[in-house]
């Protein structure tokens, strides 16, 4: 059996965080491996980070606006990578919404509120564990 293919999201403040890839969304990983290593600056939107990826374009695979606590995801609108670590803004009592459609494509190995020390405009480089 093979060990599951794993990133590392890295910031001053949060240390290095493991993420588990997931089958999800297989095209869009596949895509989204291809540009690692990144580096990018922070933008917060109530407990999710997100930040726009060098990729031009994202197709819908398995989208959802309904996530999870400590999955990460790829906006399809506008490819960026969305880290969710409690509610948006656009949450309900019940559920954590993203803004629109994501492809999901990790889940944080691990306790995923580390990402509530990151902040605005913060430099996080996202990589290959190895």
């Amino acid at each position: 059996m093979s060990a599951k293919q794993q990133i590392i999201i890295e910031s001053e403040n949060c240390g290095k965080v493991v993420v588990e890839i997931t089958k999800e969304n297989p095209n869009t990983v596949r895509e989204f491996l291809k540009i690692l290593p990144i580096e990018e600056m922070a933008n917060l939107w109530g407990d999710e980070i997100y930040f726009k990826i060098p990729l031009k374009k994202v197709e819908p695979e398995n989208p959802r606006t309904v996530v999870k606590e400590g999955e990460i995801g790829i906006w399809i609108k506008e490819p960026s990578l969305c880290i969710f670590f409690g509610k948006t803004p656009m949450s309900t009592d019940s559920e954590i919404m993203a803004y629109s459609d994501v492809n999901v494509i990790g889940k944080v190995v691990g306790d995923h509120r580390i990402f509530k020390k990151v902040k605005n405009n913060e430099k996080i480089k996202v990589y290959l564990k190895i």
